[in-house]
């Protein structure tokens, strides 16, 4: 599956090479190797060295770098250089990052800004639009620190709406939701990924390899919705263009174009 369309991104924190293979194999669509915030500084420099030595195009990832004006920022960009690294997640992209887009363009890197300050928010349809720029991801736990807020996820409406907007304006794949903190809550973490996919989300970041199950189905068609877009194509195809009511209700185009949709990613 392409980065791009991916359903799920799973973190694996840069200092621990001891989990690299096992987060390739965890079923994730993509894995991001993170040497920003899941790395003590400390473990910086060792991060870097261990992913270095492990990287391989048979196993493209992504590596969330640091950020622009911290001591690793230019040593990590060096190493997204390297053959095996499919792309840089950007941490608290914003407009001061403008320059570090444009090398990373240059350099023919694929970008994944992740929006979780105020400033991303703000910008974030110019960074959708910028060339390089691939899909955008949200970094929710973060933006509710910079904004100093104590809210719930039902609070954070606007900002995941934003991002499914400005990416739809920028002929984005959906954006992909933030981190659920919840390892063990199925439950909880389904609710989650259902909320995101409601509001135009296609993708979610994963923190644990047990969370990349519950996500995909969660993203994934259920049979009921894959019984009503049969239904919808077949009367449609049977009417060949032509006014039709399936369930007691009239189908019209967005409505057929919503079922192909659905049974077109049952298939992918």
């Amino acid at each position: 599956m392409a980065l791009q369309t991916a359903r799920s991104y799973l973190f694996v924190p840069g200092h621990r090479p001891d989990r690299f293979d096992k987060a390739v194999g965890a079923g994730a669509d993509a894995v991001i190797i993170d040497l920003e915030d899941a790395v003590p500084p400390e473990y910086k420099a060792a991060a870097r060295y261990a992913l270095a030595a492990w990287l391989s195009p048979e196993r493209p990832v992504l590596v969330r770098i640091n950020g622009a004006g911290s001591e690793a920022f230019e040593e990590d960009l060096r190493l997204c250089s390297m053959p095996g690294v499919a792309g840089i997640v950007l941490p608290k992209a914003g407009t001061q990052d403008g320059p570090i887009l444009n090398r990373c363009v240059s350099a023919g890197m694929a970008i994944f800004p992740l929006i979780e300050t105020a400033q991303g928010v703000w910008h974030a349809r110019a960074l959708a639009e910028t060339p390089g720029v691939q899909r955008l991801m949200f970094g929710s736990i973060d933006l509710q620190v910079d904004l100093d807020m104590d809210a719930d996820e039902d609070d954070l409406l606007y900002f995941r709406s934003h991002l499914v907007l400005v990416s739809r304006l920028a002929g984005l794949p959906s954006p992909v939701d933030g981190v659920s903190t919840v390892i063990d809550d199925v439950e909880q973490l389904r609710a989650d990924t259902l909320r995101a996919r409601r509001l135009g989300f296609g993708a979610k970041l994963c923190i644990h390899p047990r969370q990349v199950g519950c996500v995909h189905a969660a993203l994934s068609p259920s049979g009921q919705d894959l019984a009503w877009a049969t239904r919808i194509v077949a009367a449609a195809d049977a009417a060949r263009q032509g006014a039709v009511a399936v369930d007691g209700k009239m189908v019209d185009l967005p409505v057929i174009r919503k079922a192909q949709r659905i049974l077109s990613s049952s298939r992918s």
